[in-house]
């Protein structure tokens, strides 16, 4: 990190030896996954030094703009709409719900076979090690599953001031009513927090905004259906996790910038991989920082991943908001329209996801589907059987991953891994 940010942290309250070792941790861990890499775009050293500074320079923007009246909302889901924050000059970030750190603390509070999403933001929270959470007027939560509806219970204990926003079932018109209904409350819980009001100004500025960040990341993907790709998978995955971070103005100019690039590159017939090298989709869970270890084993087994079906991925920028309507409740409409087209597993039915997924198999001149599952997750674990079934009706090879966020595993994910590539192959 370019400062010493010991002052701040200690400000917010962290546990400064737990933050220094989970920072030595993930300081390591970068360094042998990503800065290893061959033939990367010169611009990911941005990227590069986001994360150097994602719990230093990040936060101390957070500070400066608290410091002026602006306020922070913290949220682990892509329902949870950007577009109202920005609309009373606030800031939207993910939070710490990517590592292995703090379970112990946490399964005093949770069953042991809980998802190590809820596990790591429970552990995250209660060691004091996350400075986003720490930083947030208002933890924004939402009820995509019964883990994690139950944990915020107890949550709402360890953080600022909790909100939870209840999310619907069904792909139905009572289910649209559901999501526009808590939108409005949600509204007018960000106007409460904020002391501002939502004009209809401020909501078009918002919205074009987030939106421009999308189409961003939009065109990140379309070059990656190049072949030989421009970029490895696991550096487009950092882009997907940077998205819930970063200034979305910067976050915005950054991600153009490397796909001029990458044009470029594809122009040139400059790819990341070998000649060759099997193109993988990866669809399923979501992966936060700093969950990179299936991605680094595919990657490292001679594949490339081309696209990742998933909230950090294409689930959570594929869609915009219509920028046409001229009044508040216009946009509000287009809002829910926009979040209301999301296949997450949380909808049941949910056929579109599985029609998305073989969709982009296509795009992205896939060779074979990795479904990947963190275990415990009952949505997408159960999601994973009819996917499965869909893809290999249209002869997409698929491997079902189900896994954690620890290490343990990783000789026999390396083993399967490199016997899908091979089949694959064959």
């Amino acid at each position: 990190m370019s400062a010493d940010y010991r002052p701040m942290w200690q400000q917010l309250g962290l546990d400064l030896d737990a933050l220094d070792a989970l920072l030595g941790v993930l300081g390591q861990a970068y360094q042998d996954i990503f800065l290893s890499q061959q033939k990367r775009p010169e611009n990911m050293a941005y990227f590069d030094f986001v994360m150097s500074e994602v719990h230093g320079l990040r936060i101390k923007e957070l500070m400066d703009a608290k410091a002026v009246g602006r306020k922070v909302f913290g949220s682990f889901c892509v329902f949870v709409p950007e577009e109202f924050v920005l609309a009373v000059n606030g800031v939207l970030v993910g939070l710490c719900a990517g590592a292995e750190f703090g379970f112990a603390e946490a399964e005093k509070l949770l069953p042991t076979n809980t998802c190590s999403l809820i596990k790591s933001f429970m552990g995250f929270g209660l060691t004091k090690v996350c400075p986003y959470l720490a930083a947030s007027d208002l933890v924004v939560g939402e009820t995509t599953c019964d883990g994690k509806k139950k944990a915020y219970e107890i949550f709402a204990d360890y953080v600022n001031q909790l909100y939870v926003m209840d999310l619907p079932q069904k792909k139905t018109g009572e289910g649209r009513a559901l999501l526009r209904g808590e939108y409005r409350k949600f509204m007018a819980q960000v106007e409460q927090v904020s002391g501002k009001k939502i004009t209809a100004d401020s909501l078009r500025e918002a919205i074009k905004t987030v939106n421009a960040k999308r189409r961003a990341m939009q065109r990140l993907a379309k070059l990656r259906a190049a072949d030989p790709t421009p970029i490895s998978g696991l550096d487009a995955l950092l882009a997907n996790q940077v998205f819930f971070y970063d200034n979305p103005q910067r976050f915005t100019a950054s991600v153009e910038k490397i796909c001029d690039e990458l044009e470029t590159r594809i122009k040139n017939k400059v790819g990341v991989s070998a000649n060759g090298a099997p193109r993988i989709l990866v669809s399923g869970c979501p992966m936060a920082v700093p969950n990179w270890k299936t991605y680094m084993l595919v990657e490292q087994s001679g594949a490339v991943i081309v696209g990742e079906e998933s909230c950090v991925g294409e689930r959570g920028t594929q869609f915009l908001v219509d920028e046409n309507a001229a009044t508040m409740d216009g946009m509000i409409e287009a809002i829910v329209d926009r979040y209301f087209a999301l296949d997450c597993a949380v909808f049941t039915p949910n056929p579109t996801r599985l029609e998305h997924i073989k969709q982009m198999a296509a795009d992205y001149r896939a060779d074979g589907v990795i479904h990947y599952n963190l275990q415990f997750c009952g949505p997408y674990q159960v999601e994973s059987g009819p996917v499965t079934a869909k893809l290999l009706d249209a002869d997409i090879p698929v491997l079902r991953i189900d896994t954690d966020y620890s290490m343990g595993d990783v000789e026999q994910l390396k083993t399967r891994i490199q016997a899908f590539l091979e089949q694959i192959g064959n």
